[in-house]
């Protein structure tokens, strides 16, 4: 995949067929560190061990409507390539944890991509699913929980247009902020 979004977004979709009514996102971007960590966490079904081991072969599926899994091995060979590492933490009846390690300045690394839209349409797609998203960038946090946003809404569905149409700039505006803030406090104080 050309995007680590998209791996994040099969992730969900994951979380999201195996019963998860809450899955926290996180993106953690440490330029300083040179790590960028993304993290799926869900409180589905949960895999047992035989399960567990063998999620990352691309010719295991739990899904009926197909016969491979390409998901999880493309995620983890896109993290290895990057000197980086996937892990995968699951117990029966408690949820999953995906957690994805790259090399942040690695020159194999694909880009985040579109997260906005990837978030969107995660959130947008499954209304009985609560997501949590935290984005950092060199220690400035973004952070939206559908959960609030339902109850501060009082009934009226993400889905309405005029919510639909302030969600997606939020998340972009909340995003790109992270990055305006990083640059600012990495400019010279003249060119402030």
């Amino acid at each position: 995949m050309r995007e680590l979004s998209l791996h994040l977004l099969d992730v969900i979709e994951n979380a999201i067929e195996a019963g998860a009514s809450r899955i926290e996102v996180e993106i953690d971007e440490d330029v300083a560190r040179n790590v960028l960590v993304l993290r799926v966490a869900d409180n589905g079904r949960g895999m047992d061990e035989e399960t567990l081991r063998r999620v990352t072969d691309p010719f295991f599926t739990t899904r009926q409507t197909r016969h491979v899994g390409l998901g999880l091995p493309l995620f983890k060979a896109a993290a290895e390539r990057c000197n980086g590492s996937l892990t995968i933490a699951s117990q029966p009846g408690k949820g999953t944890e995906v957690r994805a390690v790259f090399q942040y300045d690695h020159i194999d690394r694909a880009p985040l991509g579109d997260m906005p839209s990837t978030l969107l349409g995660a959130i947008l797609s499954h209304r009985a699913c609560d997501i949590v998203y935290r984005h950092r960038v060199n220690g400035q946090t973004f952070e939206v929980d559908t959960a609030e946003l339902r109850e501060a809404l009082g009934g009226l569905p993400l889905s309405h247009p005029q919510v639909r149409a302030w969600l997606e700039d939020y998340l972009r505006e909340g995003i790109q902020s992270l990055y305006a803030e990083t640059a600012e406090e990495h400019s010279h104080p003249s060119e402030r």
